[in-house]
């Protein structure tokens, strides 16, 4: 067990944003699930549910001014097992192409916004369209599938003709597949009883395109809504991060760059050596000085 932990732990110290974000809504779906467990032994009613209410996102004015801080918390808690299995294989999925185009910080900034962007849709909805505001009284909204469509979305929409291979389909454009789920959750609304999780999807959606447009025409908007902090200036000290460690660490951190250093390759050879990002092309050269 030590094992484990302590690789998911090395993963989640050294690991990329994307990692960082698989591991938080990973640990959080588990602890909650642990407390049910403990509940049910001690006779008592699962807890899971007091903690989706305590941290959702609400429709209802009311029930939102009273729990604030669920227009963040309400993209990390999932309900069930399929719900963040599905919401974390699309999230690594599609992540892992956006990483090799795009920076970390740019990575968690439209997660984050697309996120915020999908719980405004979902508040708004709710408080406007009639066909809605029947039952916005009791309607709350848990989990990532908003910021996670926000990322499918913005790297479909940034790098639309790039293909992959689905199973018994084939070669595919990712911009269709964003389309189609886009499309899915457009026209579920009216039909079972998520219809504010499509909506909040479709809010996430429109904030990832948004990204990329901008992105396109050389314009964050992620960064304009990022709160500036001023540089430090500090005495770099270079360290060669292969001396002073373990065969463990060593062997990890050795696996991490071949892997890395793999995804620049095959970078390379989709889209040209000028594609690569300033941290992409230093690492390159530094692989080259060790090898």
């Amino acid at each position: 067990m030590n094992g484990i932990f302590g690789e998911i732990s090395y993963k989640f110290k050294y690991g990329s944003i994307l990692t960082k974000l698989i591991v938080i809504n990973t640990a959080i779906f588990i602890v909650v699930k642990m407390v049910d467990l403990f509940s049910f032994l001690a006779g008592t009613m699962p807890f899971s549910q007091t903690i989706a209410d305590f941290f959702a996102l609400y429709a209802n004015l009311s029930h939102l001014a009273l729990h604030p801080w669920g227009i963040i918390t309400y993209m990390f808690i999932h309900a069930g097992f399929l719900h963040i299995l599905f919401n974390m294989l699309w999230l690594y999925w599609f992540g892992v192409i956006f990483l090799n185009f795009l920076d970390e910080k740019r990575f968690l900034r439209v997660y984050i916004w697309g996120g915020l962007a999908g719980a405004v849709f979902f508040v708004l909805a709710y408080n406007i369209f009639p066909g809605l505001a029947a039952e916005g009284y009791f309607v709350r909204v848990i989990g990532s599938s908003a910021a996670v469509l926000a990322i499918v979305t913005a790297i479909s929409a940034y790098m639309p003709d790039y293909v992959i291979y689905l199973m018994f389909i084939g070669p595919v454009r990712i911009k269709y597949v964003a389309l189609v789920t886009i499309l899915i959750d457009l026209i579920s609304i009216p039909y079972g009883a998520n219809a504010g999780g499509h909506i909040a999807h479709l809010g996430g959606a429109l904030y990832g395109y948004w990204f990329a447009v901008n992105m396109r025409k050389g314009k964050d908007i992620a960064a304009l809504f990022s709160v500036p902090h001023k540089k430090k200036h500090r005495l770099k000290v270079k360290r060669n991060r292969y001396k002073t460690r373990n065969d463990w660490e060593y062997n990890a951190i050795k696996k991490e760059d071949n892997e890395k250093l793999d995804r620049i390759l095959d970078k390379i050879a989709q889209n040209g050596y000028d594609s690569l990002t300033e941290e992409e092309k230093r690492f390159l050269f530094e692989s080259s000085k060790r090898n």
